[in-house]
């Protein structure tokens, strides 16, 4: 028992990490947003340039850089236990020169192909000076890829080796990147130069500091080809499944530019500036937690101590889930937070209204969306990569008539709504079968906190509609100032009703929560 306490403690710890990591990411992803938005407002020109991404993410998606330290941390972190690390770094050079040339090779193809690739892809993209600006930033963040491959494999070596600190850091200076590039090239290059901020935030942060921190552990990195080694085969066959599955993420970035291209004009960007908002929740909340954790199901996989592993797993979904309430505050306020980070410059209150009209319906699939990410993290430390791959492509596959007919109904809206119903019942199924093979039989702890959860986020949202429609009464929410003021009012008032709903209903996850929330801020206002 002392072990497993252990584990939850170094969990927390590196959660603490990539959590404050995700979070400040988050905000300055937001300062990004708000960049784009007052340059562009919700325009063709922001269109062009998030379709701009839909080529790249594919390409990323092809040699998966994303999940590199999923599939190469269980193999390192072996040859680590086994005391055998000179082995483990020949595989880390093997795996970086192979697919490395691979990746050279697709990037320079892409680039040629370009234009054929964004219409293949973007079909109802059809304006031809906004498709041409498309394919001249598709062209500039390409390249980009290389550097989130390298990137991944050294922040694989960091994370196997726990550390942190800097691979929490490459995020933060990628978006830097971004802003820069579009502050300092706005002027002149309109949207693109914010293309241009995309390759170099990649290059310092997701390069040269990830290098860095890798040659710090100890990293001996050397050019090395052999395709017919047996590691490097065994690699190949637990990375394949997440190169040609639909993953949700990867999807869902792909399935909102596609259909949004038949909308209107600024379809795409409303819909984009809407999933950020909801991804500061599920990275608040899901990616931080799942990160960090997932080193610790790994080891705890390798040991075979699957009951350990579940109630790690168990009490991750159960603090994901105080992300429900938050989302319902997030849809009560969604034209008081879209006013607030978006108005201005380019961005009116026309385009507000768009926007905040398509949150509430991507805000429901906010805890899907979180949980999924912890979830999927169960197999790949089982290092079964083959099964969540199948099954989410199948998942996507299936949902596609769902786009189509709530696009048709609803507009970008139904889209929105189509990505929460997907991402809802895709996680779900994936939950239930994991726990029947693995004999989970602390589930229905989970499920009974999420039903109950379920029940007071929405009493609780009731009564929040009923506060801020007194607020308004004598607040101009439609300034600045008045939309502060009534987040503001209805964020305390949403705090008390949450916090007192804990209490009355004993509700043990939350009264812990305000307990260490009580004694953190005592510590730091009379230490």
């Amino acid at each position: 028992m002392e072990k497993n306490d252990s584990t939850f403690k170094q969990v927390g710890f590196a959660s603490i990490i990539m959590m404050a990591s995700v979070f400040a990411s988050r905000i300055i992803g937001l300062g990004r947003e708000m960049t784009i938005a007052f340059s562009g407002g919700a325009g063709g020109e922001v269109d062009a340039y998030q379709v701009a991404f839909i080529v790249p993410e594919i390409l990323n998606h092809i040699v998966a850089s994303g999940f590199l330290s999923i599939t190469f941390i269980p193999i390192f972190a072996a040859y680590i236990e086994r005391n055998d690390e000179e082995t483990g770094w020949r595989i880390f050079s093997l795996v970086f020169t192979t697919f490395g040339l691979l990746l050279v090779g697709v990037t320079l193809v892409c680039l040629w192909f370009a234009p054929e690739l964004v219409s293949l892809l973007a079909p109802g993209f059809d304006d031809p000076a906004l498709f041409r600006l498309a394919v001249r930033m598709t062209r500039i963040i390409i390249p980009a890829q290389l550097f989130f491959f390298s990137g991944g494999l050294f922040m694989a070596v960091q994370f196997t080796k726990k550390r942190f600190f800097i691979p929490a850091l490459a995020p933060l200076v990628y978006n830097l990147g971004i802003i820069v590039g579009g502050v300092a090239l706005g002027p002149f290059l309109g949207m693109e130069g914010f293309s241009w901020g995309v390759l170099g935030g990649a290059f310092v942060g997701n390069f040269l500091l990830q290098y860095h921190g890798a040659k710090n552990t100890g990293m001996r990195l050397r050019f090395i080809f052999d395709i017919t080694h047996p590691e490097l085969v065994r690699y190949v066959v637990l990375t394949l499944p997440l190169m040609v599955g639909l993953t949700m993420t990867f999807s869902t970035e792909i399935l909102l530019k596609y259909f949004g291209s038949y909308l209107a004009e600024g379809s795409i960007a409303a819909l984009n500036y809407g999933l950020r908002i909801m991804f500061i929740l599920v990275g608040l909340f899901g990616q931080a937690v799942g990160v960090a954790s997932y080193p610790f199901m790994a080891k705890l996989a390798a040991q075979g101590k699957i009951d350990e592993l579940n109630a790690l797993l168990n009490t991750t979904l159960k603090y994901l889930l105080l992300v429900i309430p938050v989302s319902v505050l997030f849809m009560v306020l969604r034209h008081e937070i879209i006013l607030i980070l978006f108005q201005r410059g380019r961005f009116g209150p026309d385009a507000t209204q768009v926007t905040a009209g398509i949150l509430p319906f991507l805000l429901c699939g906010t805890f899907a969306f979180a949980a999924q990410t912890v979830v999927v993290r169960g197999y790949y430390a089982m290092q079964n990569t083959w099964f969540p791959a199948l099954f989410s492509t199948l998942a996507v596959i299936l949902t596609l008539p769902v786009f189509y007919l709530l696009m048709g109904i609803m507009g970008a809206g139904g889209i929105a709504l189509a990505l929460s119903i997907a991402a809802t019942a895709q996680t779900l199924l994936l939950f239930e079968l994991w726990n029947r093979k693995s004999h989970n039989n602390g589930r229905g702890a989970v499920y009974r906190f999420l039903f109950s959860m379920t029940g007071l986020s929405l009493g609780t949202g009731f009564f929040l509609v009923k506060i801020t429609a007194f607020l308004k009464t004598f607040i101009n929410a439609s300034t600045l100032f008045g939309a502060l003021s009534v987040s503001i009012i209805t964020g305390l008032v949403f705090i008390l009703v949450f916090s007192g709903a804990g209490y009355l209903f004993k509700i043990q996850e939350i009264n812990q929560f305000n307990h260490k929330l009580i004694q953190k801020l005592g510590r730091l206002f009379f230490s």
